[in-house]
């Protein structure tokens, strides 16, 4: 697999360079060649976001030393823009420095800086280089964003949500987002109906960061829209659960079409041997028997109250199966889950406990103890 530094390498620098000498502003004082050989020589020892740092001040260097007409340069490049190859993943990388150019010299200009952004987000998102806007200029950006989730452009409406994200991966976290997601859901309930997937995607996403702070929020979010929602929206609001489905929330499984009440008999839960070594495999089985006069649409999942260094176990839930009980029928559910050592994890020996959920919800669960050996 190709790695994601390589997407601004030489080629990148190339075709970044290429764009400046073309347009009308840098024509005649744009030294390429001196470009590319500042740009290009320390790549090899960079990673990928001290590569965008690098050439963010690479362009620096290159471009007018003033603000208002360096923007001026840059609000020219699409229309000398080149794509790059197709089949090439990615591609899109040259322009990252460019636009993040916008978020690192243009804050102290922000009336510039905003519609330079949303010019240029078609080259390469621009929802790193808009957060330092939201932290210094957050009303002034909303103004824009009233605009912008109408805009004829997806790149320009995903801008919004992307943007806006509280905990961007590799962006400037948004503290005061994180505090308090008001806003953040002002702009995603203008967008959920986006008739673009890329949009909608990128509302599931933000709500899903929303939902580790401030679960029941989203969770009551997601319940409102449910009612009217047709199958994108439905997709959205599933995709926007993931994480609190992992934890097991039992209020989200209604909101996937399962039931939102579990009437079985009292599971009987049996394990293949209570005492296992690190390496083996926890072997289980849960029989499940109807009570209900009506099919039950069920989500069986599990939990390993694992011991930590302090004595105390802290449980993972792990996903299992999605079954439908009809009216009476018992329904035994077996299972091998290997117990091997892996980076992530430290195992400890002593008892440790299995509990089994249904719709996120407890319904049984056993002891077991895991020995590892010296």
């Amino acid at each position: 697999m190709e790695l994601m530094k390589n997407g601004l390498g030489p080629a990148a620098i190339e075709r970044i360079s290429n764009a400046l000498s073309k347009t009308i502003t840098l024509s005649q004082s744009f030294d390429r060649a001196a470009f590319i050989q500042q740009a290009t020589s320390p790549l090899e020892t960079l990673e990928l976001k001290e590569r965008v740092l690098h050439v963010i001040e690479t362009l620096h260097q290159f471009l007018p030393r003033k603000f208002e007409q360096a923007v001026n340069c840059l609000l020219e490049l699409p229309e000398v823009w080149n794509s790059g190859d197709p089949d090439d993943p990615l591609r899109s990388f040259a322009a990252w420095p460019i636009i993040d150019y916008v978020g690192a010299h243009g804050v102290d200009h922000p009336a510039l800086a905003l519609p330079a952004l949303r010019h240029l987000t078609q080259l390469f998102s621009a929802e790193f280089a808009i957060r330092p806007f939201l932290l210094k200029h957050p009303e002034l950006c909303h103004q824009h964003f009233e605009r912008w989730v109408d805009d004829d452009s997806e790149h320009v409406r995903r801008l919004v949500s992307e943007g806006t994200r509280p905990r961007l991966p590799w962006g400037i976290q948004l503290k005061p987002y994180i505090l308090d997601p008001t806003d953040n859901i002002r702009w995603l309930e203008a967008l959920k109906d986006d008739r673009s997937l890329y949009v909608r995607r990128s509302v599931a996403n933000h709500l899903n960061d929303i939902s580790k702070d401030h679960p029941q929020t989203v969770i009551e979010l997601c319940q409102s829209w449910y009612p009217d929602a047709n199958d994108d929206v439905k997709w959205l609001i599933k995709h926007a659960l993931r994480s609190l489905i992992k934890s097991g929330q039992p209020e989200v499984f209604p909101l996937l079409g399962y039931s939102k009440s579990v009437n079985i008999e009292a599971p009987k839960l049996t394990l293949g041997c209570d005492k296992i070594a690190l390496g083996d495999c926890l072997e289980f089985e849960i029989s499940l028997t109807s009570a209900a006069n009506k099919p039950q649409k069920l989500v069986v999942d599990f939990a390993l109250h694992l011991m930590k260094a302090n004595g105390k176990t802290a449980p993972k839930v792990f996903k299992w199966k999605a079954v439908t009980l009809q009216p009476q029928q018992t329904l035994n559910i077996q299972k091998r889950h290997a117990i091997k050592a892996i980076t992530t994890r430290r195992y400890y020996s002593g008892e440790q406990r299995l509990e089994i959920l249904i719709n996120g919800k407890a319904v049984a669960e056993t002891d077991f103890e895991l020995k590892i050996e010296a």
